[in-house]
């Protein structure tokens, strides 16, 4: 399974965290997201928990184009 790069920003603006997450691991944190409540994030190294109630925004690569030229409509 591929990771994905991820990054949270927090409330206060000056701080973000970044990850790399596996599919799974990010479709349950952008869900729980939408709850505002904690959330045990397991990455490589560990596990953290989040007050997902002080999250602005969950930034990830994972529909990102990385080689080639899109298609314009």
């Amino acid at each position: 399974m591929a990771l994905q790069r991820v990054t949270i920003g927090f409330v206060n603006g000056t701080e973000s965290l970044g990850v790399r997450l596996e599919d799974d691991a990010l479709d349950g944190l952008l869900r729980a997201v939408a709850g505002g409540e904690w959330h045990d994030l397991t990455v490589d190294d560990g596990t953290i928990r989040l007050n997902l109630g002080q999250v602005v925004y969950v930034r990830t690569a994972r529909d990102e184009h990385k080689v080639g030229f899109g298609s314009a409509s």
